[in-house]
């Protein structure tokens, strides 16, 4: 798992897997907007699925849990910018 700080240093984390497209969709939207967060690979870390499990009550993923405890889990690009925005995690 990678450990990067977000802006207001705290942590954004994602839990996904590789073989899922949204999950894959959310990083690189992360990454072009160049937001750090932490990305908990359930295919390596599989016992990390209880926990995303836990958090959003659902076994869908990404789950996508936000500094301020909240969470989504499925969002489109649209629902994680407006999150980021709304947290002010945004550079521009």
């Amino acid at each position: 798992m990678a450990d990067a700080e977000g802006t207001n240093g705290t942590a954004l984390r994602v839990y996904g897997a590789e073989w899922c497209g949204d999950c894959r969709r959310t990083k690189r939207q992360l990454n072009e907007l160049a937001v750090a967060y932490d990305y908990v690979d359930l295919e390596t870390e599989p016992a990390a699925a209880d926990e995303a499990r836990r958090i959003s009550g659902r076994t869908n993923i990404p789950v996508v849990v936000y500094p301020d405890g909240t969470h989504q889990v499925e969002p489109s690009n649209a629902d994680v910018e407006a999150k980021l925005r709304e947290l002010s995690l945004l550079n521009a």
